[in-house]
């Protein structure tokens, strides 16, 4: 488990699986992602449903990368009433068994996008590509420890946050293996493979983190890794993740992140030189199989537009003599219509 700062310790039970109580804070976000690469076909996805039960609508999203370079994608807010289940807008969560076992379902629409940079525009991007019936069905293994939680004072007193500038009260992840199907249309995928997943609750604005690198990969059941760097609002940025072998997670102490962009600002490659606080070394590349550009908009109490762009790249990793598969998630606000983590040299 990722560690707490001193005076202080990081909590999680097998209840924080389930729902909390979102109290009266306006901008509680209470999210499951999880995210699957089927090595041997390809083949890819992740999903991410986001209760915003005082705001009374959910995030939901879909995601799937098809092995000829076609995504199926589409987003919602479908209304709810409250914070009792992970179950929105056609997307399913449910926790058969904490920390081991849990059931991803969608049933619903997909849209179709042969280019998938076309979501840089939605309006355009769901008017010109058709949507086809879709369904989705995976069970997910734990195979690692969890990591991360709520980070709580020693006597277990909960830490007062500022809503406006929270980006999660509490976040957890682990290493998984995936098994299911999803149909398109009359196209069936079968997937066997790895991922990550994770879940934040607590208050959420997108643009409460400056920037971000995040690439969680697996390179088999029993080696897997999570790169994070994220911008400190200040010119810097904090390192962390952890590697997951021997069955145990060892966490990262320095993470290095060089990345290649195309004509458009989008992530295409990158190197990771990596260590941990066990004295292990790692150097990473990855190579951006297919990537889908998403964004979330806010306007400020004060009328100020802000704009965040997510890249979302499925990534094919190598690690030594290994090969893996993952993705490659680059946040960025945009600042006078620049990506601000890369104007930053990130």
């Amino acid at each position: 488990m990722a560690k707490a700062p001193t005076g202080f310790k990081t909590r999680l039970e097998p209840q924080d699986e389930f729902t909390h109580d979102p109290g009266d804070v306006k901008n509680y976000n209470e999210s499951m992602y999880f995210n699957v690469f089927d090595p041997r076909s390809k083949t890819g996805g992740w999903f991410r449903i986001g209760n915003r039960a005082n705001e009374h609508y959910a995030e939901m999203t879909i995601c799937l990368y098809l092995p000829d370079g076609r995504v199926g994608f589409m987003f919602a807010r479908p209304a709810i009433s409250d914070n009792s289940e992970m179950n929105a807008g056609g997307l399913k969560v449910e926790v058969i068994e904490p920390f081991k076992h849990l059931r991803v379902t969608y049933s619903g629409k997909a849209l179709i996008l042969e280019r998938p940079h076309e979501m840089a525009d939605p309006k355009k991007a769901f008017r010109d590509n058709p949507s086809l019936p879709c369904t989705i069905s995976l069970d997910y293994e734990g195979v690692s420890p969890m990591y991360g939680g709520e980070t709580v004072r020693e006597d277990g007193v909960p830490i007062e946050i500022d809503p406006e500038k929270s980006f999660a009260k509490a976040h957890y992840e682990q290493h998984c293996s995936a098994k299911g199907a999803f149909t398109i249309g009359d196209e069936r995928f079968e997937i066997q493979g790895y991922g990550l997943r994770d879940k934040s609750w607590g208050p959420r604005h997108w643009q409460a983190i400056d920037w971000y690198r995040w690439c969680p990969m697996n390179f088999g059941r029993d080696f897997g890794m999570m790169l994070s760097v994220i911008g400190d609002g200040k010119g810097g940025a904090r390192q962390g993740g952890m590697v997951f072998a021997d069955g145990a997670y060892d966490l990262i102490s320095e993470c290095v992140i060089d990345s290649d962009w195309d004509e458009r600002g989008y992530q295409t490659a990158l190197r990771a030189k990596v260590k941990t606080e066990g004295g292990k070394s790692y150097e990473v590349t990855g190579k951006v199989m297919s990537l889908i550009p998403l964004r979330n908009r806010r306007t400020t109490p004060d009328g100020q537009e802000l704009q965040t762009r997510i890249t979302e790249g499925m990534t094919q990793y190598r690690c030594g003599d290994l090969v893996g598969y993952g993705l490659s998630e680059y946040l960025d606000q945009i600042i006078d219509g620049q990506p601000n983590g890369k104007t930053a040299g990130y």
